[in-house]
């Protein structure tokens, strides 16, 4: 059984994968397709890995190519097996691997395991918490520090683990959507900058770049609509201060919902992180009117449930225009 991009169908099926990530998250005992995928990853990263850097990167580029198409390919075989066996097979295992891509629980929580303690005053166990999420050095960081480490991870995990999914799924079903994850996933394994990955992650990180940059512009704006909704946002200015702002981010996508979360709670996001002992600086966003504090991480996450909430009635409305064009 196929459902047809941008379809009535196709949207209702994704609302209840997202409903289905809301009550469940990711359950521990069940296979995550991302596991499967990151373990391949690792395993043609060990062996193709090594020599001149011209064929590192060309090496690179086979690997994103392999795991992506070989991702699509996998869930839309799967798929149409199932759907010679029984249709609604099809409909459980598509609803299925459509939640494993999200990952709007599992954000909510991992902000919320920093802020409980932090709001108890338990800076050991909340830096651990962080610990977990960011790949900065946490051990020394204050309150505000570890407030901004977790708002940044919510506003910029936004896109990667719920609004560019959503964005893929509704054009192209699980199968894209796990495309996506894929893309995602080899950019968090090999796509750094570093001697190890320049060359060989190059293709990774230059193509989760372009999957991740519509989604990303529109997360800003519809987080930007959805604050409209909620008291106390800071609305007025925020558009056009991330219009300006968002690029200043080394990524050419985190920076737009970072911005855009940064302006809505009128404080200052980026600044100096540590990695591994070595000071990195990164640029500011957004303007310092509140002083960052653990209240703060709920109301990102708030504005995260409103940003991906608006983004899906965004959706929803290229699908109602869709359908009055055809």
């Amino acid at each position: 059984m196929s459902l047809a991009p941008l379809s009535v169908a196709l949207l209702a099926l994704v609302a209840v994968a997202v409903l289905v990530d809301l009550c469940l998250g990711d359950p521990r005992r069940l296979p995550h397709p991302v596991v499967g995928i990151g373990r391949v990853i690792a395993a043609l990263e060990r062996a193709w890995n090594h020599g001149a850097p011209r064929a590192r990167r060309w090496r690179g580029a086979l690997l994103t190519t392999l795991v992506v198409a070989g991702t699509f390919a996998l869930a839309w075989g799967v798929l149409a097996l199932l759907a010679r066996v029984h249709p609604w097979l099809a409909l459980a295992a598509e609803l299925w691997l459509l939640a494993t891509t999200l990952s709007i629980k599992g954000l909510a929580d991992a902000a919320r395991g920093v802020a409980t303690p932090l709001s108890g005053g338990d800076l050991p166990a909340a830096r651990g918490a962080l610990a977990m999420i960011v790949g900065r050095d946490t051990e020394r960081l204050d309150e505000a520090e570890l407030a901004r480490g977790a708002v940044e991870t919510v506003a910029e995990n936004t896109v990667d683990g719920i609004t560019a999914p959503l964005f893929w799924a509704l054009l192209g079903g699980a199968p894209l959507a796990l495309a996506y994850k894929a893309v995602n996933t080899l950019d968090s394994m090999v796509g750094y900058r570093n001697a190890r990955f320049a060359d060989f992650g190059y293709a990774s990180a230059k193509l989760d770049d372009l999957a991740n940059w519509l989604p990303a512009r529109l997360t800003a704006l519809t987080l930007w609509l959805a604050a409209w909704a909620m008291p106390g946002a800071r609305r007025d200015g925020a558009l056009a201060a991330t219009w300006r702002q968002a690029p200043r981010h080394p990524s050419p996508n985190a920076g737009w919902p970072e911005t855009m979360v940064a302006q809505l709670l009128g404080v200052q996001l980026g600044g100096i992180n540590v990695y591994a002992g070595v000071a990195s600086q990164r640029a500011t966003l957004g303007e310092a009117r509140e002083a960052l504090r653990v209240t703060h991480i709920e109301r990102a996450i708030r504005h995260m449930h409103g940003g991906w909430l608006a983004f899906l009635l965004l959706m929803a409305l290229a699908v109602w225009i869709r359908e009055g064009l055809t």
